[in-house]
């Protein structure tokens, strides 16, 4: 694990119940709605950064959806586990995915991926759609300005880091994706870049 996955992971492991106490856990369930229903019957998920397992995980499972999570940090594992005890969490960073081709039939990774070196996204882009199954679905969003570094978040050091929208659309593009849909949008007084995609292949 590199240097900021570990400034990530320690950051969590500290901030986990104080940063789910202050969170509006239902901002985006209209987006997760539209994800289940792009979904097949029977579908199996991944949630890449998936925290304490609150709203995605849980909202997917109760409409009968499988999901395995995956997270840096221990403690919003153990907090998901607890939270969400049908659905699998695993401890993964998610620069080194370690799943099969075509295992997903959708994955999902929001509030998530601003947490990894921009130069990083297009080949965790390119992860996704190799261990997406034909037609699966991608649910993703980063933030809406272009930046990289650390600041304090909940009184201690986090890493984040941002391309802007346009190129965010273009390195999913180049992923191999077809775009279903892509905006700005805001949830719970925030404003993040949202894209659906589709592995068509």
């Amino acid at each position: 694990m590199n240097e900021i996955s570990k400034l990530v992971e320690q950051g969590y492991n500290k901030i986990a119940e104080d940063y789910y106490n202050h969170r509006d856990l239902n901002k985006f369930n209209k987006e997760l709605e539209e994800f289940a229903f792009l979904l097949p019957d029977n579908a199996h998920i991944l949630d890449v950064g998936c925290g304490a397992g609150i709203p995605t995980a849980k909202f997917l499972t109760q409409r009968g959806i499988k999901v395995t999570g995956i997270d840096l940090s221990e403690t919003m594992l153990n907090l998901a586990r607890k939270m969400v005890p049908n659905a699998e969490f695993i401890k993964m960073d998610m620069n080194e995915l370690e799943f099969k081709e075509n295992t997903f039939d959708g994955i999902v990774s929001v509030f998530a991926l601003f947490h990894v070196p921009k130069k990083n996204h297009l080949d965790i882009f390119r992860k996704f759609f190799e261990i997406l199954k034909p037609e699966g679905i991608l649910l993703i969003n980063t933030g809406i300005s272009e930046s990289e570094g650390k600041n304090n978040f909940f009184g201690v050091p986090m890493f984040w880091s941002n391309f802007n929208p346009k190129t965010t659309l273009e390195l999913v593009k180049k992923a191999g994706f077809s775009i279903i849909f892509e905006a700005v949008l805001e949830r719970g007084g925030e404003y993040q870049y949202w894209i659906f995609g589709k592995k068509i292949k």
